[in-house]
């Protein structure tokens, strides 16, 4: 065959003699990648040597070979990345965990203006002050009100995660766990971001062993400005309320410090627009970062349970439905009446959670809700009585009092300080006062009792540093200390219920004695009255 009558070797597929076309059908079909993607597109060899050999003529093309360099892969949506980041968090967190199921909340009459609030600020995506904190004593009903703002943020699409601490919960009671939860939930409403998630995780499979800030940098901040580098249409409509809730439930002081610490340096960065909102008892590590002259003094909003909010006309409409509700299944709307449920409010002392135990008992499907009413309104602490309707609230007094006795005498000049004993001492001084040897009750004034024991100045407010959900500090000198929970003097006050952590009256007296006797021997000229 003459040479100008040479035709190239190669073809495109437009000149294959195909008349059905099933081979273009065929590769237009294509399966796609597991993750939904059409699989990468790479050039055609055909269509390479058109480009090549356009307009040329004249020749012979033998033994070609193309190397073609296929595009980088991306890390895959659902790879070993995010299924190691899975493996990290804590589902049983979540605000919908099984694990929490029928958890504690608002009704839809109750908390109303509080509730108002808190989702106004939350919505507010301009608002210059982007960490809401919420505290208050244990009871106050701080998880029923986040656990409401939780479900309302899912609602109206603006919650980005929640995370519940528990401190009976291994899974979520330490910090371990958070970040990972946290990233997990976010990458959920975006796919893009669960990619750069899960890309980050693979090329420092290590990051759950770094700190705090390092996992919060890595696993959430550098993803989401990767993907706002790229101008991504979606970012900005990403869901940017984050809760956390039961803060004072996380184990260490410390960690619960480096928690606070990242969320300011990392997740409220003037080019994120997250919204925190964190609720906890007031204890050490929260309340000093809010302190005046505290690293999140500037930057939050704070919301004071115990002092702006009344919640004993709450605490009636919630016993008032849930009596009603009793009330059909036993065909007596007349077992209870509205003095009962004013006495049980004010023995509440505005604690959500004595109500909220007092129903759960009461409502036994086994028992006689009137009947179990009256043993609540008549309980005294009979050394028979079998009958146990405060169980939850005293086991949440006994982990306080645990933790802060614990943590108190682990310091070594507090060495041979009995702190239940001091307690005691104090709790009697403020609520019912000592007897003199005619019968006659008295109090000692702060100064004079701390300065009997051999204290400090600022022994008080050192003893119950982490008591803060239960007590409070008042300037009056003789009633220096506040009981927040009435039922918490009962519980101090009966050995039934304290069980190990009672402390006879007759101690106290015999330390007060034994005090005495030393003061005098230091100061022979003292006097130890009220």
């Amino acid at each position: 065959m003459p040479k100008d009558q040479t035709r190239p070797v190669l073809r495109s597929p437009n000149q294959h003699s195909d008349p059905s076309g099933s081979r273009r059908r065929g590769r237009k079909r294509g399966k796609k990648a597991k993750d939904g993607q059409p699989p990468p597109r790479y050039p055609d060899i055909a269509s390479l040597s058109q480009a090549f050999l356009e307009g040329a003529k004249n020749f012979q093309m033998r033994d070609l070979t193309v190397t073609v360099n296929p595009p980088p892969i991306p890390e895959p949506v659902d790879g070993p990345g995010w299924k190691l980041l899975v493996e990290r968090i804590s589902p049983n967190a979540l605000h919908n965990s099984s694990a929490r199921y029928d958890p504690p909340k608002c009704d839809e009459d109750t908390r109303v203006e509080l509730t108002r609030e808190l989702m106004d600020r939350i919505e507010n995506r301009d608002n210059p002050q982007r960490l809401l904190c919420m505290t208050g004593a244990a009871g106050s009903g701080k998880s029923a009100l986040q656990q409401t703002i939780a479900e309302r943020c899912a609602k109206f699409g603006i919650l980005g995660s929640a995370y519940f601490f528990s401190s009976m919960d291994p899974t979520r009671n330490t910090i371990s766990t958070i970040v990972p939860t946290i990233a997990f939930q976010l990458g959920l409403h975006n796919r893009d971001l669960k990619q750069a998630i899960s890309a980050a995780v693979a090329h420092d499979p290590v990051i759950f062993e770094k700190s705090l800030q390092a996992q919060m940098d890595r696993l959430i901040v550098h993803p989401i400005a990767h993907l706002e580098g790229r101008a991504h249409p979606d970012i900005a409509a990403l869901p940017h309320a984050i809760l956390i809730d039961g803060l004072d439930e996380c184990q260490g002081e410390d960690r619960q410090e480096e928690l606070l610490i990242a969320i300011r340096e990392c997740l409220l960065a003037d080019d994120l627009l997250f919204c925190i909102f964190i609720a906890s008892r007031p204890e050490l590590a929260i309340r000093t970062a809010l302190a005046q002259g505290g690293h999140l003094h500037a930057v939050s909003y704070h919301i004071q349970l115990n002092d702006h909010y009344d919640a004993s006309g709450d605490m009636r409409r919630f016993l008032q439905r849930r009596f009603e509700r009793l009330s059909l299944r036993t065909g007596n709307p007349h077992w209870f009446t509205e003095e009962n449920m004013k006495t049980l409010v004010k023995a509440g002392s505005e604690q959500f959670i004595y109500v909220a135990t007092v129903y759960r008992w009461i409502s036994e499907p086994r028992a006689s809700p009137a009947e179990r009413l009256k043993i609540v309104l008549t309980w005294t602490p009979d050394a028979e009585q079998r009958a146990r309707p405060f169980e939850a609230l005293d086991q949440l007094y006994t982990n306080i009092l645990l933790n802060a006795k614990n943590a108190y005498e682990s310091v070594d000049t507090h060495d041979g300080q009995d702190f239940l004993l001091l307690l005691k001492i104090h709790h009697i001084n403020v609520v019912d006062g000592f007897s003199d040897t005619r019968g006659s009750r008295f109090n000692y004034s702060k100064p004079r009792l701390t300065d009997l024991l051999g204290l400090g100045d600022e022994s008080v407010e050192i003893l119950i540093s982490d008591l803060h959900s239960l007590v409070s500090i008042e300037m009056d000198n003789f009633s220096y200390l506040r009981i927040l929970h009435k039922s918490f003097s009962d519980f101090l006050n009966t050995e039934s219920r304290a069980k190990d952590l009672f402390v006879p009256l007759s101690r106290t007296y015999s330390h007060l004695a034994k005090c005495s006797l030393l003061s005098i021997f230091r100061c022979p000229d003292s006097e130890y009255r009220a």
